[in-house]
């Protein structure tokens, strides 16, 4: 009996050793994090947690950077992308956020005519550019689509933007959303005499799960009643943040406060069929590099998925990433007019003539 006594307390006292040095080595406190991370993850698609180390001079030419494949998403349900640790910016701005972080950090990431490429193909750049966009818009009829799958995505309250938050970052009020945004960037395009439709409807609330159903649905719909449109974009914020610190991005434009912008292009690296994605990225890259021209800073890296959000529906499909949680309305506002107004005159190139 007092050997088996003494083995019990020999295990009792490795058990609480073990627990001590797991403990010590913050392995416990990483395990944590990892679940909050997934559970994050889960509940706002297309989070993305970005590397921000003091970026390179943007390369001169299209540069192709290859990331970690994304793991192929369950089939019925909204994919969720591989969270990267972050590295803080030195650069600190005090704010009030509805996530609750004490802090956002100010970020440039430096993109330009560059691709963050998260699949194992390797595309062509310099081909894809010389052949230029293989699309074309129709002459008469809508021309582009503009829809929110995520349209209760909000930005950092300042000033006069406030709203009731329906949860981080998030409401429902298209006056302080990423709708309010896509009125800025319809008016801008229709403006420039391109034919527009946008959606302003809200498909991640009350119920998020499901919502690129939902919006896909209503794509299927628009190009039912509308067979000629040409480009559909899907216009979000992003989201960047890790352990309590939210990151806004910042476009060091002369004369302008503003965000920075990423284009995001699907592909059927993911298993699903998706035949239009070499199609949407050349456009992608037209764009991407119209804007540079102007605004240096102002585009992220063209990020390159194996998911395919939609995009497979028809030949144009992008999403379009405006600021992130930690940048204000007014932010994203200024970052959507520089865009605009350097895609507006590059897709009305784009124009069949009515002969055509």
């Amino acid at each position: 009996m007092q050997i088996k006594a003494a083995k019990r307390l020999a295990v009792i006292g490795l058990t609480a050793l073990g627990v001590y040095m797991l403990s010590a080595l913050g392995v416990y406190e990483r395990l944590e994090a990892a679940l909050n991370e997934r559970i994050e993850a889960g509940r706002m698609l297309n989070v993305t947690y970005t590397d921000t180390a003091t970026p390179a001079p943007a390369a001169p030419a299209i540069a192709l950077e290859t990331g970690q494949p994304s793991p192929a998403p369950t089939p019925g349900t909204d994919p969720a992308p591989v969270p990267e640790t972050p590295r803080p910016s030195p650069e600190t701005l005090s704010v009030v956020l509805d996530s609750g972080a004490e802090e956002a950090l100010e970020t440039t990431i430096q993109g330009g005519l560059s691709i963050k490429n998260e699949t194992d193909y390797s595309p062509d750049i310099n081909a894809i550019l010389a052949n230029g966009p293989q699309l074309s818009l129709p002459a008469e009829g809508p021309q582009i689509l503009i829809i929110h799958t995520h349209g209760s995505e909000a930005y950092t309250q300042a000033g006069l933007d406030r709203y009731d938050a329906e949860d981080n970052s998030r409401t429902s009020d298209t006056r302080y959303n990423i709708v309010r945004v896509g009125d800025e960037l319809a008016g801008i395009f229709e403006e420039a005499g391109l034919k527009v439709i946008h959606d302003r409807e809200i498909y991640d609330y009350p119920s998020y799960t499901g919502s690129y159903t939902r919006s896909g649905a209503a794509i299927e719909e628009y190009l039912d009643q509308y067979p000629d449109i040409a480009m559909v974009i899907d216009l979000h914020r992003d989201a960047l943040g890790a352990d309590g610190v939210v990151y806004k991005t910042v476009a060091e434009e002369q004369g302008v406060c503003a965000s920075q912008v990423m284009l995001l292009v699907g592909t059927d690296a993911s298993g699903l069929e998706h035949s239009n994605w070499q199609t949407n990225l050349s456009l992608a890259l037209y764009l991407q590099q119209k804007v540079s021209e102007e605004h240096p800073t102002l585009m992220r890296p063209v990020s390159l998925v194996q998911q395919r959000y939609n995009q497979h529906l028809t030949p144009g499909s992008m999403i379009i990433e405006v600021g992130s949680s930690g940048n204000t309305l007014q932010e994203a506002l200024a970052a959507i007019r520089l865009f605009g107004n350097s895609a507006a005159p590059a897709l009305a190139a784009l124009t069949e003539s009515a002969e055509e």
